[in-house]
């Protein structure tokens, strides 16, 4: 099993302060954005990571990371995405490094504050399909919304106005080889980008989408407002752990 990491895009929600560097080399607290989707994949026993990166501040991700020695690894692999054409064009770029492998993604602003090493394992046993994560949130219309039927999925929103549920599609998927089937038959929405949402209901209409409540918080930094809040959950984690 393989982990990828999408932190490409601009940002521009978080100006001035994505003006001179890309989003996810921001500090959280006492480290930068995306060593905490890079420790999630690694506390998951997911040792080979590619990380999709964008903008004119790609190379400071090898300078900040390198090879990975200071996580555990061997290796990372780096990818570039050019323009902002969405969660799903980004993880298109690594068909490749995937191999027909099943994948882990997150995506590289979103933090947890518990391990995901029990739902991976979960997706390690499963046959095919994909599975996601999903949590209930206050504002469920920022992002993509799961209805539910019990304890399955029966559709996805993205960013609805009347959300049929307060549970949000988290930034963490995790699919098998088909999903790049599914990415090249997928057409641009109406912000000119191909929506993760649309790969998720891809493996809806096949039966093929399972999915997990998500223990502890969650949340994403895409805002100043949600990046200060990720500060302030970051903060109190550590000095809980600390005593």
């Amino acid at each position: 099993m393989k982990g990828i990491i999408l932190a490409g895009g601009l940002g521009k929600r978080l100006e001035p302060l994505t003006r001179i560097t890309n989003k996810h080399l921001l500090p959280v607290y006492n480290k930068p954005m995306i060593y905490y989707p890079l420790e999630a994949l690694v506390d998951a026993e997911i040792s080979e990571i590619m990380i999709v990166t964008g903008g004119n501040n790609a190379g400071d991700f090898l300078r900040l990371l390198g090879n990975g020695r200071d996580f555990g690894l061997k290796h990372i692999d780096y990818t570039y995405q050019r323009g902002e054409g969405g969660i799903a064009e980004a993880l298109g770029l690594c068909e490749h490094f995937a191999d027909k492998d099943k994948i882990v993604v997150i995506l590289g602003d979103n933090l947890i504050e518990k391990s995901i090493k029990k739902y991976v394992d979960k997706f390690r046993k499963q046959d095919k399909g994909a599975r996601i994560l999903i949590k209930k949130v206050k504002d469920p219309e920022r992002f993509g919304v799961a209805e539910l039927c019990g304890n399955r999925v029966v559709s996805i929103k993205e960013k609805p106005k009347k959300p049929k549920s307060e549970y949000a599609v988290t930034g963490i998927y995790m699919y098998d080889s088909y999903v790049f089937d599914v990415i090249k038959t997928l057409k641009p929405s109406e912000r000119g980008e191909l929506e993760i949402t649309d790969v998720n209901n891809a493996y809806l209409k096949r039966d093929d989408l399972y999915c997990d409540i998500l223990d502890g918080w969650w949340t994403d930094c895409g805002t100043h407002e949600s990046l200060l809040h990720a500060n302030n959950l970051v903060e109190k984690k550590y000095r809980k752990n600390k005593k």
